[in-house]
């Protein structure tokens, strides 16, 4: 015999199971980084129409004004379980490229108690998201209405100079912003319950 030492079975068995354990941990931790990872994605590309987030307007000197304009339409809708109303002030405005626009939306709850919701948005046709940049939006932020309580929110937004350099856009005439709200599940009340056996009664 050659004295040769083999990895018994037990150590077999391990050192597979420890393989296995580190593959699980990090398959799960894929899964947990994939949706932020996407959302980054999505922000830094305009990829499935999202539009950009900026904090200041684009910077244009008088002489580099941009005549071509675009038609920018505004969609509003409500999900299903919201009494709320929610519309647009105006359905769309004729925009000149690089001009910063603000536009508000309406929200009136409809019901007879407190209720609460948030948005969220998309650009079409999609590959406009790229350039359509938003400075301020209330995208995201839960609102909460009183009952018949009614609100406007705003949006600052312009269309990226940029548009012009893309020759897959020179036909582009029409952008539509499109948001959706969706209910916010309430929190329970703290009402206390009196136990059934509490009174003694039947």
């Amino acid at each position: 015999m050659s004295g040769r030492a083999y990895p018994s079975q037990a150590g077999t068995n391990a050192l597979i199971a420890g393989a296995c354990a580190l593959f699980v941990a990090f398959m799960v931790g894929a899964a947990y980084a994939a949706v932020p990872l996407y959302n980054w994605f999505c922000r830094t590309t305009g990829f499935g129409g999202t539009p950009q987030i900026a904090t200041s307007p684009p910077n244009l000197a008088p002489n580099q004004a941009i005549s071509r304009t675009v038609k920018v339409r505004f969609d509003a809708n409500v999900a299903g379980g919201l009494p709320w109303s929610f519309e647009p002030e105006r359905n769309f405005i004729e925009v000149r490229i690089g001009e910063v626009v603000t536009v508000n939306y309406r929200v009136a709850n409809q019901s007879a108690r407190d209720t609460a919701a948030i948005a969220s948005f998309n650009v079409s046709p999609p590959t406009a998201g790229a350039y359509f940049s938003k400075i301020n939006c209330f995208c995201f932020n839960e609102q909460r209405l009183k009952p018949g309580e009614k609100r406007d929110l705003t949006v600052v937004f312009f269309v990226d100079p940029a548009l012009t350099k893309d020759s897959e856009q020179d036909d582009l005439d029409s952008i539509t912003l499109s948001y959706t709200i969706y209910p916010v599940r309430q929190p329970e009340t703290s009402s206390k319950r009196v136990p059934s056996d509490a009174s003694g009664r039947s």
